[in-house]
């Protein structure tokens, strides 16, 4: 080999083995101290991400969280010029931890399947449009709805075509838009939730049959309990009369 050939070849590995990749930042902050729209707004967004942990209790592959940072791209991360989705859930990750936001380049790449934004009058526009688009373009998210807490009408869904572009959901016949990304439907459901009558957004199931919170979980299956127990009692009862029919004591046997 020759003399400038060993030169150059030195020169490439010193410049290879000094040369490092730009690391993203790592001064990341979690909460601007922006609260939600009201009270509302809150327990929608809790409404959305409780009842799918209580749908998937048994499941690690999936993480759902709310007015959380997305952090997507270093540009954006120094310019703080993004807040995060009201609800939204990744699929196909380690879901067995907490995360204060989520935050691309630590996730493997990896974007929100779903996304809903709880819509306000100050936000519906920007809902609908400079979002939408960052969901449609950057996150390739593939099912994206916006929902005024409000106003029970305001449903709007979208989902990414063949060409990644995102095209309206059409409603059933119930006014629910189905999200191919969990298997469920998206509707409004009337009823209280946290001492607040209202007409909330809801999960289905494919049958149709309202996706539980926790609490009412709970309470189904506790009145499910108290249903058998009466059962029981009342078979006892008859054995009990019928026993007696023969002459005998129940209360002997």
């Amino acid at each position: 080999m020759s003399v400038d050939a060993t030169t150059e070849t030195i020169a490439q590995t010193e410049l290879t083995a000094e040369w490092q990749p730009p690391m993203p930042p790592t001064d990341l902050i979690f909460d601007d101290g922006v609260p939600l729209e009201t009270n509302r707004h809150r327990t929608a967004m809790n409404v959305l991400i409780r009842s799918l942990q209580q749908a998937w209790a048994g499941r690690q592959d999936f993480f759902t969280g709310g007015n959380m940072f997305v952090y997507y791209s270093s540009t954006q991360a120094r310019n703080r010029d993004f807040r995060g989705p009201d609800f939204f859930a990744v699929l196909d990750i380690d879901g067995s931890y907490s995360r204060e936001g989520w935050v691309v380049w630590n996730e493997e790449g990896r974007y929100p399947n779903v996304i809903v934004e709880l819509m306000s009058e100050s936000t519906a526009e920007i809902d609908t449009g400079i979002k939408k688009d960052i969901y449609e373009r950057t996150f390739r998210t593939p099912d994206y709805f916006v929902f005024h807490p409000f106003d029970p009408n305001s449903l709007q869904g979208w989902h990414l075509d063949t060409t990644q572009r995102y095209q309206p959901l059409a409603p059933n016949e119930r006014g629910w838009l189905w999200c191919e990304a969990l298997g469920f439907w998206l509707g409004t459901w009337e009823g209280i939730v946290e001492r607040q009558p209202a007409i909330w957004l809801r999960f289905y199931d494919q049958a149709g049959n309202l996706v539980l919170l926790p609490e009412e979980a709970a309470a189904q299956q506790a009145e499910t309990a108290q249903q058998q127990a009466e059962v029981q009692r009342q078979r006892a009862e008859r054995l009990a009369a019928r026993l007696r029919e023969l002459g005998e004591d129940p209360e002997n046997l």
